[in-house]
């Protein structure tokens, strides 16, 4: 596509990317909210270390069956349903929690809640890719990361407000997460749908009015252009075609990294905060402010990640973090061993943090909103992304029983390990993707 005489609409472009990333909002509200009510929740319903490592996993095998979902639903019907119908999930899932009448009726409500945030966390990047210029594609997947971590920042900032209304301030904690449900169903109401995908169900004057929104003439025609191309001998998507030779290597790379953001361990400080400072002995008052501090620093370091990434690009990035979060680990890991204070303890979490927020965090789900082919982009990210959440299970369900056989800081020697075999993973594997169309990365990665 010639690009001398194109432009495009960049205010139209941010309020679209904005506004179909509060999927993202309502994505860090239910991963966040968990740990400020898990002190609760463990009085409230008695849990064994097995039984708060289910709970708060229940929510990832929710996020598979959303996946699953998300997959099937964007390539049939488009991706502004399927996040419609994601927005209406997350509202009821949070009025369930929060009046739930015991722990069977909880847990259905986060497997519910799970749906939700994996048909959001799989469309909204996607679906600002397919929108989005080759020059600022990055930074606009990267809108998704952002509020995300504002979703985190503000409901750890809730909750520890909420935390002396007793013993039911759990409720409250849940039951807030409707407000912002609602608020993006109505959001998603006004957004177009995907260009990508009306030329794939040959609705091609659909496409163009959406892309002559976005930018000029020029610009329009030398997009629909490139994606009429990229499709031409696509008759129907089927999942037999991501094991084909010239989708099946994106799918690798999609998957490895996928698996690896989970794996790496960081979302082991997001959701158990308080029990990692209460084994150096801080009180829930502090555990509860170290939640609000590691929002913070998540923000402003998601903040550099979306300046940085169409800049530094994807690989350098994501090869920084992996080396930077196995030193960390090693450095966590022994001043937990050593009862140092809630202070050091504090400084290497928030490091680990600030960390991963400049390069995994944005940056792996940047990767796989571009990497795949047009012709299956919503089936192989729903396949990335049930990767992801089922190495999301694994890591929370397997820490509070390996914390209570190996000591809290045990295992943050096994994240450590993770993170060094993913610097070479990503070395090996993963090219630079900045600065290309869609259409050009799948040249790239198919080899054509």
């Amino acid at each position: 596509m010639s690009t001398n005489s194109a432009s495009f609409n960049s205010g139209y472009i941010m309020a679209i990317s904005f506004v179909s990333a509060l999927g993202g909002y309502l994505f860090g509200f239910d991963f966040a909210v968990i740990s400020g009510a898990l002190p609760f929740l463990k009085n409230e319903f008695l849990l064994s270390a097995a039984g708060e490592g289910f709970l708060t996993g229940s929510l990832a095998l929710g996020c598979i069956v959303g996946c699953m979902i998300a997959g099937s639903m964007a390539e049939k019907y488009g991706r502004r349903p399927a996040l419609m119908l994601a927005a209406l999930i997350f509202a009821v899932s949070s009025l369930g929690m929060a009046f739930s009448t015991g722990l069977s009726v909880f847990i259905c409500m986060r497997f519910a809640a799970g749906i939700g945030v994996g048909m959001a966390s799989m469309l909204s990047p996607m679906y600002i890719a397919e929108i989005s210029p080759a020059s600022v594609r990055g930074r606009n997947v990267a809108i998704n990361q952002l509020t995300i971590v504002t979703g985190i920042l503000i409901t750890n900032l809730v909750n520890y407000s909420l935390s002396d209304n007793g013993v039911n301030a759990w409720r409250w904690m849940f039951g807030l997460g409707a407000v912002p449900s609602v608020l993006f169903f109505v959001g998603v109401l006004w957004l177009p749908e995907s260009p990508r995908w009306l030329m794939k169900v040959n609705r091609q004057a659909d496409a163009a009015k959406v892309l002559g929104k976005i930018g000029n003439s020029a610009y329009a025609g030398g997009v629909l252009e490139d994606i009429e191309t990229s499709l031409k001998g696509v008759l129907q998507t089927s999942w037999r075609m991501l094991f084909h030779s010239s989708v099946l290597p994106a799918v690798v790379v999609g998957v490895g990294l996928a698996v690896f953001q989970q794996l790496c361990g960081i979302n082991i400080v997001f959701n158990y905060t308080s029990r990692i400072f209460a084994s150096v002995g801080a009180d829930l008052d502090r555990q509860l402010l170290e939640t609000v501090a590691i929002g913070l620093v998540n923000l402003v370091f998601t903040l550099i990640a979306m300046w940085q990434v169409d800049r530094l690009g994807r690989r350098p990035l994501m090869l920084a973090g992996s080396i930077g979060l196995s030193v960390l680990y090693l450095l966590l890991a022994f001043a937990l061993k050593e009862q140092l204070s809630p202070a050091f303890v504090s400084a290497f979490v928030l490091l680990a943090i600030a960390m991963y927020a400049t390069s995994l965090a944005p940056v792996t789900w940047v990767l796989i909103s571009e990497i795949f082919p047009n012709r299956v982009r919503g089936l192989a990210s729903s396949v990335a992304i049930i990767a992801l959440w089922a190495a999301y299970f694994i890591l929370v369900f397997t820490f509070p029983i390996l914390a209570e056989r190996l000591g809290t800081y045990g295992p943050f020697y096994l994240y450590a390990g993770i993170c060094l075999l993913g610097f070479f993973f990503v070395k090996a594997k993963v090219k630079e993707t900045k600065g290309r169309t869609l259409e050009q990365l799948e040249q790239v990665m198919t080899g054509h």
